[in-house]
């Protein structure tokens, strides 16, 4: 609402369109409607929520990434077949407490980026690959805003390699000293 207000009072929006998307963002039902709503109105990288087309995340022979805020849905599916697949969900909106990703990696890899307090379990199946979590993710939690998510990865590797990472925190600052 707040994007379709200045708009109209930047003159983007007559008072007419103005009211018509407000009544519209009202009875949105999901997300996606209330992105089309604003679309016209700023770049991508501006709206508030990426929306991607697809559900599952697939690279054969390509590179995927999903990144910055967008919806995590509670089941997720990736596969990357000689390709790489980066999930960020470091800014991402979980659909749930408990997020169950699917991952299959032929030859290709899989890394899954995390912000710190989410716990990671990893199970499945490993043919010649790699399955490894690093980072505070693997000791079951933490503290603060993310606490108590659980991101359980369901592997099949053959040749290939998925990871969990969570970034450790800059020990320095940088920035001017004072």
């Amino acid at each position: 609402m707040t994007l379709l207000s200045e708009a109209a009072a930047d003159g983007r929006l007559s008072l007419a369109e103005h009211s018509e998307r407000s009544e519209q963002a009202l009875t949105a039902r999901t997300l996606r409607d209330l992105t089309r709503l604003t679309s016209d109105l700023t770049l991508p990288s501006g709206q508030p929520i990426k929306l991607y087309p697809r559900r599952a995340v697939t690279a054969v022979f390509a590179r995927e990434r999903r990144e910055g805020r967008w919806v995590v849905p509670e089941t997720f599916p990736v596969t990357a077949m000689f390709g790489d697949v980066v999930l960020d969900l470091r800014e991402a909106i979980l659909a749930s407490q408990r997020i169950t990703v699917y991952a299959t990696a032929v030859a290709g890899q899989i890394r899954l980026i995390l912000p710190p307090g989410v716990a990671v379990e990893m199970v499945g199946r490993s043919f010649l690959g790699v399955r490894s979590v690093r980072g505070t993710g693997a000791a079951g939690g933490g503290q603060g805003e993310r606490a108590g998510i659980v991101i359980e990865v369901r592997t099949l590797t053959l040749g290939g390699m998925v990871k969990t990472v969570t970034p450790r925190r800059p020990r320095w600052r940088s920035g001017p000293r004072g």
